[in-house]
């Protein structure tokens, strides 16, 4: 593979872990709007929030290993080259990352499993509102950066 290929999927899957840990971290723990599976096991009792807890721990160790993935990928292009693509470039390879998994997750969990949502349960305006904004409006963000600053060249 190219070094700027692996450049690229090493933001890439930068945007995808640390966008799954803000994830878990604002919308899971902080804000506690949602579990992984609190539409399937509604958090009702403690049994039931220790199976969405687990959920979350595998969804974080997902994470966790895109995000190490990431890291090692970019290493293994730090020993290649002596410049990097721009920092515009590489902050846009990582919104693109954010914003894919950002949809995909969105559509896959929210939509098509419905096995949680944004707010916690059913809404038109919090899942349709992610999809649009951490989605779409994160991965436009990201091409344009990134498109912006070949173009630049």
């Amino acid at each position: 593979m190219r070094t700027t290929g692996i450049l690229r999927w090493g933001g890439l899957l930068l945007g995808v872990g640390l966008g799954g840990f803000a994830d878990g971290i604002i919308l899971h723990q902080v804000l506690q709007w949602h579990n992984m599976l609190s539409t399937v096991v509604p958090p009702s009792d403690m049994a039931a929030m220790r199976v969405n807890m687990r959920a979350d721990g595998f969804f974080h160790m997902a994470t966790w290993f895109a995000t190490a993935l990431a890291v090692w990928l970019l290493w293994q292009a730090g020993q290649r080259v002596t410049a990097f693509p721009s920092s515009r470039w590489f902050i846009g390879q990582f919104f693109i990352g954010w914003g894919a998994f950002n949809f995909i997750e969105g559509i896959i969990n929210h939509q098509i499993l419905g096995i949680h949502h944004v707010r916690g349960y059913p809404d038109f305006d919090w899942d349709y509102g992610f999809l649009l904004v951490a989605g779409i409006g994160f991965f436009w963000l990201g091409r344009r950066l990134a498109r912006g600053d070949r173009q630049s060249r």
